[in-house]
């Protein structure tokens, strides 16, 4: 079953929306976290069920990231999307709060060639779980803010928030 909730945050209202899980904490595996205007973010559908309390644990862990006093996620994911994603989002997900990476030093770590880094720029961009899994940490190789699917306001505000 898919159910939904809303929080609000610094970024704007989040829409969460997660699937029943024996094995996440609180029973919810997070399927998509995306804020209001997000390119490609989520909409609540026919069929879902709003359900805030099956959130409970990961709207603690987001509000206390936002207050600074967590630096790390711990969320179980529902996981979609291709093998190279997949990647992509795995060595994201080991970006450390407070820094910055490159495309290309991100697509260096995966093994894939420089020739890459569009195709790894596209899923970044195709990462349904925003802010918990770090995109924002991305940036490009002269340092400048490039590519967020929140928007690039709220990249720098991710960024600054955590003191990158």
């Amino acid at each position: 079953m898919t159910v939904y909730t809303t929080v609000d945050s610094p970024l704007g209202e989040l829409l969460l929306v997660g699937e029943e899980s024996k094995s996440a904490k609180g029973g919810t595996a997070l399927a998509s976290l995306s804020v209001p205007g997000q390119k490609g973010g989520a909409v609540v559908q026919d069929g879902w069920r709003r359900g805030p309390e099956a959130f409970a644990e990961i709207v603690s862990q987001l509000r206390d990231y936002f207050d600074g006093g967590l630096t790390r996620f711990d969320i179980e994911y529902v996981t979609r999307g291709t093998a190279f994603q997949q990647r992509v989002w795995q060595a994201l997900d080991a970006v450390p709060y407070g820094t910055t990476t490159t495309y290309g030093r991100l697509a260096e770590q995966i093994g894939a060639p420089r020739a890459a880094v569009r195709a790894l720029g596209t899923a970044l961009g195709a990462n349904p779980v925003l802010v918990v899994r770090p995109c924002h940490r991305v940036i490009g190789a002269n340092g400048s803010l490039t590519g967020y699917a929140g928007g690039l306001e709220r990249k720098q505000q991710l960024l600054a928030h955590e003191g990158a």
